[in-house]
């Protein structure tokens, strides 16, 4: 006799954390250009920070010569090829003034991919880790998906949107694990100054949690910033702080996925545990070819670096030509934007400006709470040509 299921017809449960995660921004920004006639001339898209220039040729063959390598479609080390982890860390140690060695370091597939394994390490799910407002996105959906608390501490826009050491320990709670800091800051483009990030190490220190420090964009700070902190010659820094990195931006290569982690080295031992179960590996090609040609793409790496700031001061050019929008900060790939609309949302000025401008940027709300009055420009991506376009684009906008 056939048995009959007493369950009901009902729809099978997927992850709440999942299913109440936002949609992921870019592809929905760029979805208003759908709406775009052309009117206003060619799209000019501040959305993404993606370099608008290709890899080094150099960098190109390279990569297709290690492809003809069949060893390389094997499983690599876990932490990373030996090689890119010895190049790397005296890439460290050379900019930072400071002992870093190779066990320090593990390399990740992006710098998205490190902070998950960063948060994955150090907190489990109903520990907390603390995040500015505004915050780059994907930091806090990788927590939520996770399980782990996003607690914040506001950025004030009239204080250049650079932390406050005070709103941050106010923040901290008894199961704070970790603040994440991102400097320069996606969205806001703010840079924190040595002696802020000395002070909140300290903190970190003093109150027995980590500090995060996701340092993606450092390569394009201005030759005065280029060595961003001390934090590497701190007394016990392998027990405080975890730093990330992309290779993504200043090699052209965000396709490929690399990144890299430098922390103690108990801590990369316990990260290695997270990788094997999340990747494995990470790519193997463009390790291989960023360790052989790290020293010798110097050059190129700073041309690029100029061309970024080029493009940052034909930013803050363009946009005193359109005084009642107002830069609040800007560095590295971004600037934060205060648009003129009071009575709009920023996602309302930012679609009209997708559809009637055809000026694609990131809505503030996107970034936290209190953002409606701003919007992200990721200017890196444009030329300086397309930058100078902007104040006459704003005036195609219909409110």
């Amino acid at each position: 006799m056939e048995m009959k299921s007493t369950h009901a017809l009902t729809a099978t449960a997927l992850n709440k954390n999942i299913e109440t995660l936002s949609p992921p921004p870019i592809p929905l920004v760029k979805a208003w250009l759908d709406a775009y006639s052309g009117g206003a001339g060619p799209i000019i898209d501040l959305s993404q920070a993606v370099p608008n220039y290709p890899p080094h040729p150099k960098l190109r063959a390279e990569l297709a010569k290690i492809t003809e390598d069949l060893s390389v479609y094997g499983y690599g080390p876990i932490e990373g090829e030996n090689e890119l982890r010895d190049v790397y860390a005296q890439n460290v140690s050379t900019l930072y003034k400071a002992e870093i060695n190779a066990d320090h370091t593990l390399i990740t597939s992006g710098c998205n991919q490190a902070f998950v394994t960063a948060i994955m390490t150090i907190a489990k799910a109903g520990d907390q880790i603390l995040l500015s407002n505004p915050f780059y996105f994907n930091h806090e959906t990788s927590m939520e998906m996770l399980g782990i608390e996003v607690g914040r501490f506001d950025l004030n826009a009239e204080q250049a949107l650079v932390p406050d050491l005070n709103s941050i320990e106010d923040a901290i709670e008894d199961n704070t694990r970790a603040i994440a800091l991102v400097s320069p800051n996606n969205p806001t483009g703010a840079v924190y100054s040595a002696d802020l990030l000395d002070k909140i190490f300290d903190l970190c220190q003093r109150r027995g949690i980590w500090l995060i420090l996701d340092e993606t964009y450092r390569d394009f700070l201005s030759g005065k910033d280029a060595r961003p902190h001390n934090l590497f010659s701190k007394e016990n820094w392998q027990e405080t702080l975890i730093q990330l990195y992309s290779f993504s931006k200043s090699f052209c290569i965000p396709g490929l996925r690399l990144g890299a982690i430098v922390a103690g080295r108990d801590a990369v031992m316990q990260m290695g545990k997270v990788m094997d179960n999340i990747q494995i590996c990470a790519p193997r090609p463009p390790q291989l070819a960023i360790a052989r040609l790290m020293d010798d793409l110097k050059t190129w790496r700073e041309e690029n670096r100029q061309e970024i700031q080029n493009r940052s001061d034909a930013m803050i050019g363009a946009m005193r030509q359109a005084p009642t929008w107002e830069i609040v900060a800007i560095g590295a790939y971004f600037s934060y934007i205060r648009h003129p609309y009071p009575n709009k949302t920023s996602i309302e000025v930012a679609e009209a400006l997708a559809k009637d401008c055809g000026l694609l940027t990131i809505p503030g709300e996107f970034f936290g709470d209190g953002q409606q009055q701003f919007l992200r420009f990721a200017f890196a991506n444009e030329e300086v040509a397309a930058i100078k376009e902007i104040p006459e684009r704003l005036k195609y906008i219909k409110f």
